[in-house]
């Protein structure tokens, strides 16, 4: 049985609802971006959501953690720990484009035990629970449920950026590219909503921190899927920015050899 209360899948959601309301009048329109250090594009939606959203769980759960991207951690030694971007994909944002999206994800003494991913502009929202079965809420429809491909030559392999990589991560990277079927960038956290979907097999990413990645452990995996390390193993806090996420579980082997070399 999930650890998990419905009261924190309801404060998930409606956190993203929140942030929703903040981000949408903003979409598309004049925005001053300033530039952070690590030259992402920062935007007042950024911020403002994240503000929204940290206000709703401080209220709700005062003894939780709360860790995000643009205001950094506050008790992230607490059993709970809420770990927020609220926009993922800051540069698909500012170009226009309806490829990012809200991650809201919670850990249980540093395992990610509930995900939300929510793409505010075309209203699409994935939220996993562990144990659970993905949900998936789209004016599309669509079910969450990753589709069989055993094998890295037949699969779709998507990244957000050939640039995330550091030198030494290239290789393995090109390995893998080499040996899928086919590779389409651009993305983000919308990638692996994709794979959850059954619509793309292998998302290999690098330079991922925390709140890149622990909103999409869940909804993965409640789908079939699993998101670990390059080296295989589960992602934790400590974790060295190396995201490996696949459809079916019998390609992770194989995608961890091409990987390691």
């Amino acid at each position: 049985m999930s650890a998990v209360e419905p009261a924190f899948v309801a404060a998930a959601e409606a956190a993203a609802d929140l942030a929703g309301q903040v981000i949408r009048p903003l979409f598309r329109s004049p925005l001053l971006v300033e530039a952070k250090g690590d030259a992402s594009p920062v935007t007042e939606a950024d911020r403002q959501a994240e503000l929204a959203i940290r206000a709703l769980l401080r209220e709700r759960f005062p003894e939780h953690g709360i860790w995000g991207e643009e205001y950094g951690p506050e008790r992230p030694e607490a059993e709970w720990l809420w770990v927020l971007d609220p926009i993922d994909g800051t540069r698909a944002f500012v170009t226009g484009r309806p490829l990012f999206g809200t991650l809201i994800g919670l850990l249980h003494r540093g395992r990610p035990v509930l995900g939300l991913i929510d793409q505010p502009g075309i209203g699409e929202r994935w939220i996993g629970v562990e144990g659970e079965p993905t949900r998936f809420r789209s004016p599309l429809g669509g079910t969450a449920r990753c589709r069989p491909c055993p094998a890295v030559g037949n699969a779709e392999l998507s990244c957000t950026s050939p640039d995330m990589f550091e030198p030494e991560d290239r290789p393995g990277f090109e390995r893998l590219r080499a040996a899928a079927r086919r590779v389409t960038w651009g993305g983000d956290c919308y990638a692996y909503g994709l794979l959850a979907l059954g619509l793309v097999d292998v998302v290999c990413e690098s330079t991922m921190k925390p709140w890149d990645w622990a909103a999409l452990v869940p909804v993965v995996a409640g789908a079939g899927g699993r998101v670990t390390g390059w080296d295989g193993r589960p992602l934790t806090l400590g974790s060295d920015g190396r995201v490996l996420a696949v459809g079916d579980p019998a390609l992770l082997e194989e995608a961890v050899g091409l990987l390691g070399g």
